[in-house]
């Protein structure tokens, strides 16, 4: 008996180190990307796309923005918008502070493309954004918003 299991833990070793050789040459390191798919991989401003379309550019545009640092009120992520290509008409900002004139914790800012919102909040809590469809009053933001008047 202590022959046959011997045997069979033998045949099972042969197994398992067998399906540990690889039968063909693998590849070592992860594959590199070519620049042609690197350069067609960075996200880019669609004029005519919706907020899904440009969910992707919206983000990098803003990450790179708070990367950076600095004063990260409403004005600088909308002139950092507008110079991405994004139509300052079509944008909304909330206040850089609250009613009684502390900095605001966070604050929201907004793309209107056609019926639909790319929406970013920045503050205590990070950079964050999301999309949706624009409410029945024409707006991306609920609530009060600070003229865009410069």
């Amino acid at each position: 008996m202590a022959i046959g299991s011997g045997g069979a833990a033998a045949a099972l070793a042969v197994l398992l180190l067998t399906g540990c050789t690889p039968s063909s040459p693998e590849p070592s390191g992860s594959p590199k990307p070519s620049a042609s798919s690197s350069a067609s991989a960075a996200p880019k401003l669609d004029p005519t796309g919706d907020a899904d379309d440009n969910k992707a550019y919206f983000d990098a545009v803003n990450t790179k923005l708070v990367a950076a640092g600095g004063d990260l009120g409403g004005r600088t992520f909308i002139d950092t918008l507008v110079k991405a290509g994004f139509d300052k008409a079509a944008m909304e900002v909330t206040s850089d502070t609250t009613a009684v004139g502390l900095k605001a914790d966070n604050i929201q800012f907004s793309v209107k493309l056609g019926t639909t919102c790319l929406i970013g909040q920045y503050g205590n809590i990070g950079y964050h954004s999301t999309t949706a469809a624009a409410m029945d009053t024409g707006k991306c933001l609920i609530g009060n918003t600070r003229a865009i008047d410069w």
